[in-house]
């Protein structure tokens, strides 16, 4: 075998052709890949992966593979050197792996230049090595056994035929088909089982770094079949019915035991960041789904800058992910712009469906234009449907960082959306009165929001008075409380209730207002107001589980305009200045809450100050280091939005502003004489969590004529704060017992090419990926042609 397969490498470089069938494979792969724009060009395709080259490399593979095993034995036949290859002391088993092995050495050998582009990509990232070389070795793994299977189907082809331009377009046909046909009648059938006859699902999916048995044992299967029937089909003679019934019986075999692992398969993602391993909390939403899941993506224009196709890529990969845990998800991707006749029309009915457009610019040919497109994705599923979000929007983000931070979102994006649609309500969540707390029209876009995942209801305090222990019981009932800025004073009882429902394992938000003013109290003739500690007799309560909320207004300069009109009369203009007032909430932390948020906007935010005892406590949210703490009772006037402020004057450091416990609580009646008699008292809480925040209106949305807004859009800005998404967060994660929250945390990083190095030196790396591919060909040839010559003529 060894000694056939010498002789077939030496044979095809010894000849030109050998040389001009790899060097048109590498100049045509140097050329799209670097300088032809389209689709493949990865200069303008912007990110530190070799994503185009593994596109397109295997339909080059289908014309560069036959070229080379065309000839293995169909010139043998029309030499007839085949029968004296017969005639040698080897088996026909030695012979077809000696041809075999040979072709297949002399496609590693073409191959091997294009290690080149992962140095390129690896000098071209921002920063320099920002590459995952995983997914690297994975992609060219799968392109390894992509013409493994290649090379079989070639070797077969060159044994039915004596001729090789035969041979060659019978190659190309069957790669073809095995590569792409199959997917084209799959589509046309909607049969999923058609699909995974052919090359290609299996081959994108180890294409991008993922290794799955299922794939490498496809790949196998194809290979060693197309092996064997070149052995059975060597001679040119006329098969005898044992060798059919032996074929026949190895497609059985490769059927079965390829139907079998697909129950016990194992998946081995390379990724650097595990991007496609689903977390579990989205294997147990889809694993009991026995309807279809049908998933209609928008993303899907001619249109895209580099950055959306990324997204589209990303969205659909995940999608395929989804799909082979669970064949019930079905996704199609459309353009619902495509029919330039009804545009218009189109556009406002999914604006009222609530899937709001977005402008995007388009660079081409130098010039910049803008395209409207729908980043939006409608779920449905037994007669029930969901809108889920593909944009993860961040304030002052370019694209490239709009598309990573949404690309990072996709998984939570889909496996919230799917959870909505498969699992029923079941957890309840009690929105606390009695206490002053926000009407229901200013928390209303909230409380909406809340209500496609629990079951809200409002629930009264003052029956504690006359039945604090029916109250409690009808409290503990409810999974969580949200009290949403109380402004009149808590009773011991009515603290007593919430204590222990708290001891009994009940979670709970608070948004709370330790001083009392409101933006609304300075639109007046003075233009201003005073703030003033208010008292919810709450001090001792949050002190005995582990915070203290100061009645100190936090201003920072790092913070959200106000809205005031400036001049005289009909001389008067409504201006957006910085308001001191506002700070940012904000957090560099991972945790699932908080990460990937955007900035949450805060009225008159308080401090909290942590004090030490056994509760876990996590900072979600924190102020900018620029601020300043300002005591009450204090003036509040809108002249500041005038003056000039003086950032040495800001020297507080950061802030806490919101706060997560965790843990086994003590109760705040421990040890002390209760109000009313509790059954059940306990002094120790079971595990659980609290969340505080120190302002109540994060939770406040605006109301114009009565009609409540969205939380956290400022009308006068056009800015969209992320107020709503950090509560729904929080409950999600008080919450969910299934950890789908926890998908949040989950980091994916796109990793892009340095555009001003490129820009650069563009030329210069056209040059070295086209010609020194070349170069090290030719030298190659020059090496081996040398010492051929030495060696036979010594």
């Amino acid at each position: 075998m060894l000694a056939i397969l010498k002789k077939e490498i030496n044979s095809f470089f010894a000849s030109p052709i050998g040389y001009l069938v790899i060097g048109i494979f590498l100049l045509l792969n140097g050329l799209f890949l670097w300088v032809f724009k389209g689709d493949f060009n990865i200069l303008d395709y912007g990110f530190s992966d070799l994503s185009p080259f593994f596109l397109l490399a295997p339909w080059i593979l289908i014309f560069l593979i036959p070229a080379v095993t065309m000839r293995s034995f169909s010139d043998e036949k029309k030499q007839g050197t085949l029968e004296l290859l017969l005639t040698k002391p080897t088996s026909l088993t030695r012979i077809v792996l000696g041809k075999y092995f040979g072709a297949f050495i002399l496609i590693l050998i073409a191959l091997a230049p294009t290690l080149l582009y992962v140095y390129t990509i690896n000098q071209l990232g921002n920063p320099v090595g920002n590459l995952d070389i995983g997914s690297a070795l994975g992609s060219y793994l799968g392109l390894l056994f992509l013409a493994a299977a290649y090379t079989a189907i070639g070797i077969f082809t060159s044994t039915i035929t004596d001729n090789q331009i035969v041979a060659f377009i019978t190659s190309v046909f069957l790669c073809f088909l095995f590569y792409i046909g199959f997917e084209g009648i799959a589509d046309f059938a909607s049969s999923n089982f058609i699909d995974q006859l052919g090359m290609s699902s299996h081959y994108k999916s180890i294409s991008r770094g993922v290794l799955d048995t299922r794939d490498i044992l496809y790949f196998i299967s194809i290979t060693a079949f197309f092996i064997f029937i070149s052995i059975k089909g060597i001679k040119n003679e006329k098969l005898q019915k044992k060798s059919w019934i032996q074929i026949a019986s190895l497609f059985v075999v490769f059927f079965i035991l390829n139907s079998a692992v697909n129950g016990i398969h194992k998946r081995f993602d390379l990724t650097k960041d595990s991007r496609y391993t689903l977390s579990e909390a989205s294997l147990d939403i889809i694993k009991n789904v026995d309807t279809p899941i049908i998933i209609d993506v928008f993303l899907e224009s001619e249109n895209f800058p580099s950055e959306f196709r990324r997204l589209q890529t990303e969205t659909r990969q995940l999608l395929e992910e989804f799909e082979a845990e669970n064949s019930n998800i079905i996704f199609n991707f459309f353009n619902p712009l495509e029919d330039e006749a009804n545009r218009d029309i189109i556009i406002e009915q999914l604006t009222q469906r609530g899937l709001t457009p977005m402008q995007m610019s388009v660079q081409e040919n130098g010039a910049s234009t803008q395209a409207i497109i729908f980043p939006w994705a409608l779920a449905s599923y037994n007669n029930q449907t969901v809108t889920i979000p593909l944009i993860k929007n961040k304030i002052g983000t370019n694209q490239q960082e709009l598309v990573s931070n949404s690309v990072q979102h996709l998984e939570y994006a889909f496996a919230d959306g799917f959870s909505k649609l498969t699992n029923p309500k079941s957890k309840k969540i009690a929105i606390l009165k009695g206490n002053e707390q926000l009407e229901d029209k200013y928390i209303a876009d909230f409380v909406k929001k809340l209500g496609e995942y629990y079951l809200i209801a409002p629930f009264t305090l003052d029956s504690v008075a006359k039945k604090p222990q029916t109250t409690l019981n009808e409290l503990n009932e409810f999974d969580l409380i949200i009290s949403a800025k109380p402004t009149e004073a808590f009773t011991e009882s009515e603290k007593l209730v919430l204590d222990q429902y708290t001891m009994h394992g009940g979670k709970s938000l608070w948004l709370i207002d330790a001083v009392s003013i409101e933006k609304d109290s300075l639109y007046n003739t003075l233009g201003e107001n005073f703030a003033i500690k208010r008292n919810l007799n709450l001090t001792d309560f949050f002190f005995k589980y582990g915070i203290r909320i100061n009645p100190v207004m936090v201003s920072s300069i790092y913070s959200a305009p106000i809205t005031v009109a400036i001049g005289e009369g009909s001389q008067s203009q409504f201006q957006n200045l910085r308001w001191p007032y506002s700070p940012f909430g904000s957090s560099n932390s991972n945790h699932p809450i908080v990460n990937n948020l955007d900035l949450v906007k805060f009225d008159f935010a308080n401090q909290i100050d942590t004090l030490k005892n056994d509760i876990e406590k996590t900072i979600l949210l924190e102020t900018a280091p620029i601020t300043r703490l300002e005591g009450t009772p204090r003036k509040i006037s809108l002249d500041v939005v005038t003056q000039e402020q003086n950032p040495k004057e800001f020297n507080s450091g950061k802030q806490s502003l919101a706060i997560l416990l965790e843990g086994e609580f003590q109760s705040v009646y421990s040890n002390r004489i209760k109000p009313f008699k509790v059954l059940n008292s306990k002094e120790k809480s079971t595990a659980t969590k609290i969340v505080i925040i120190a302002d109540g209106d994060v939770i406040k949305n605006d109301v114009i004529k009565n009609v409540p807004q969205e939380l956290g859009f400022d009308r006068w800005t056009g800015k969209n704060y992320s107020n709503k998404e950090f509560l729904l967060n929080t409950v999600n994660y008080l919450l969910d017992d299934k950890g789908l929250i926890n998908i949040r945390s989950k980091e994916i990083a796109v990793a892009f090419l340095n555009r001003q190095r490129i820009s650069a030196e563009k030329t210069q790396w056209q040059l070295i990926n086209i010609a020194l591919p070349l170069v090290l060909l030719a030298i190659f040839g020059f090496s081996f042609n040398y010492f051929r010559k030495k060696k036979y003529s010594a």
